[in-house]
């Protein structure tokens, strides 16, 4: 009995490990530990510097950092083997994570934007931030937009949402990173009314970049079909080698990260049923094999009329 239980507790380590060894996860690990150095030297020096956009710019990678961690979460669960409670698959669980990350997203914008905000309507006296201050902004300019390429290249490797999403967030620090350079240069030339500003600004980014993703996530949510560059490729795939066959009917829906497809084709009613189905398995298997974000590809058979 006991052996039992450590067997399936073993399996269970396995897949973890298996899970843990996707390159996004790979790659997720890796941004969540340059986010929060991040994070430690933006605060730190927009303390000392006293520069609210920086402190503001701090806190936007901290949100990168569990925005990251989220999107581990939905990736190793997202790649789970289909079961028979879910024959489907688990790819739509990354479409949940991607939503909860756009409201971690907004919630960090709306905060960030009413700390500027209230700056700016308050009648006190604004400080001239520090020049350590600069070279934060440079620094965090030139490593999240490295992050952001490095991310998204991965992120379309594997066709991942969330990673896209994150993708996105890593592009929207390394701009709100520029606005803080800007509104500190600005400053220290005697407008510290800027910096604050900035604040705002940084926060307006970030809200969009939320209803982005959201709106992305839930289209994957809904079933939403693939996008019409992919149809066309799939369709003369389909046809490719075979002039005698018509698409009557072809469907496409977003499932998660992966596509499924129903195609009704049309061919000759007095070839036989082995040489149908073996037409039809033919391009079923050229389709999977040539586009790796096709889960499943259906293909329904019926005669000329």
């Amino acid at each position: 009995m006991y052996r039992k239980y450590l067997t399936l507790l073993w399996e269970e380590v396995f897949k973890i490990k298996k899970l843990l060894n996707n390159i996004g996860v790979k790659v997720s690990f890796l941004t969540i530990i340059i986010n929060f150095l991040l994070f430690v030297l933006k605060l730190v020096v927009g303390l000392f510097a006293h520069s609210k956009a920086i402190v503001s710019d701090a806190f936007h990678s901290l949100s990168d950092v569990i925005s990251t961690i989220i999107v581990i979460i939905g990736l190793v669960i997202s790649n789970k083997e289909a079961d028979s409670g879910h024959p489907y698959g688990h790819e739509k669980i990354e479409s949940i994570f991607a939503i909860i990350l756009s409201f971690i997203l907004l919630l960090s914008g709306l905060s960030i934007g009413y700390i500027g905000l209230s700056d700016i309507m308050s009648n006190k006296e604004l400080v001239i931030p520090g020049s350590s201050a600069l070279v934060v902004a440079v620094i965090s300019i030139l490593v999240k937009e490295g992050m952001f390429h490095y991310t998204m290249h991965t992120a379309k490797k594997i066709n991942s949402s969330s990673m896209k999403a994150d993708a996105w967030h890593h592009r929207s620090d390394a701009l709100s990173s520029v606005a803080s350079f800007v509104s500190v240069g600005l400053a220290k030339l005697g407008y510290p009314i800027f910096d604050p500003i900035c604040s705002l600004l940084i926060a307006i980014l970030i809200v969009k970049t939320a209803i982005e993703i959201f709106i992305d996530a839930t289209n994957r949510m809904v079933d939403k079909a693939c996008d019409d560059d992919l149809k066309e490729q799939i369709e003369k795939t389909i046809l490719e080698g075979h002039p005698d066959i018509k698409i009557n009917d072809f469907k496409t829906r977003m499932f998660g990260s992966r596509c499924y497809i129903d195609v009704e084709i049309a061919m000759n009613g007095d070839i036989s049923l082995k040489e149908s189905n073996a037409i039809a398995v033919s391009i079923h298997n050229k389709v999977e094999n040539k586009f790796s974000i096709i889960k499943h590809c259906n293909i329904h058979v019926i005669p000329f009329e």
